[in-house]
């Protein structure tokens, strides 16, 4: 069976990928919390001189105001990467460190359904459930996947991340 990365950039390595999602994430998180900021949204805080503990905020924060932004939220960070990802497969993140997301298959530009997939998977467990144990299961899935460094959200999509030329 041929390679199906034959004829296409090298694979990105690990820290150009982080950098470049580090980038995207301020992209749309600095946005958010100044949108937020009118509000008053205390969703993660707790205060203990008035009594409360950690599992009344987390419970509280999921009524009302608090589902509402993590709405918000789901849709700004997958819409953000479905939309740089379909276009040209480059979020500003990866342009400004010079990688892309490619198809495995091809190396063409992912189609609106695997820029989408890709997205959702990367996204919503991480601002649903998991903000801290998704992320790292993402950066393990792509350090020891071999060949094709590709993280979950990638072998979903059937991508991979490669230099830009």
């Amino acid at each position: 069976m041929p390679d199906p990365l034959a004829g296409m950039p090298p694979l990105a390595d690990f820290g150009r990928r982080l950098g470049a999602r580090i980038v995207d994430v301020l992209i749309v998180t600095i946005p958010l919390f100044l949108i937020q900021l009118p509000f008053n949204n205390k969703r993660y805080m707790v205060d203990t001189d008035k009594g409360e503990d950690v599992t009344e905020v987390i419970t509280n924060s999921y009524g009302g105001s608090g589902l509402l932004w993590t709405l918000i939220g789901i849709i700004a960070y997958v819409g953000y990467d479905w939309f740089f990802t379909k276009r040209d497969g480059r979020t500003p993140g990866k342009r400004w460190l010079g990688l892309r997301v490619a198809m495995l298959n091809d190396g063409s530009v992912p189609g609106s359904s695997a820029a989408l997939s890709r997205a959702a998977v990367l996204w919503v467990p991480t601002l649903v459930c998991c903000f801290c144990l998704w992320p790292l299961a993402l950066i393990v899935s792509m350090l020891v996947d071999k060949p094709y460094k590709q993280a979950l959200h990638d072998k979903v999509a059937k991508t991979v991340v490669v230099k830009s030329t």
